[in-house]
């Protein structure tokens, strides 16, 4: 499990990557779709066509991490349904959630329906 500390900021790309990208291509795809340089300490997020899977490169004090995750079942297709920021940008505390394996679009609402 990756602890994601709320202050992190975190994004999305919108386009697909080819899976075999490592660290190095990763970083290329934050340069060219962000404009962002990839050691400023943010999360990025990127997904294959299928989007049933995704990987994750962040810089840590020390170099490059990447979280790899593949789903059994089921596709993160659904994020594409949240309003994020410009940019692809998300809140911290939401994304743990999809790392979590939370899909908040299908969460029922917490208001209750008054019968009579």
């Amino acid at each position: 499990m990756i602890n994601i500390h709320p202050s992190t900021r975190v994004f999305l790309c919108s386009l697909p990557i080819d899976m075999r990208l490592s660290f190095d291509g990763l970083a290329g795809m934050v340069k060219s779709h962000f404009s962002m340089n990839p050691t400023c300490g943010h999360l990025f997020v990127f997904f294959s066509r299928r989007r049933d899977r995704m990987k994750l490169l962040f810089w840590d004090s020390e170099g490059f991490v990447m979280y790899y995750k593949r789903l059994e079942r089921g596709t993160f297709a659904w994020l594409d349904e949240l309003d994020l920021r410009d940019g692809g940008e998300m809140e911290a505390t939401d994304f743990a959630m999809v790392i979590a394996g939370v899909n908040s679009v299908n969460m029922p609402s917490k208001r209750r329906e008054v019968r009579h």
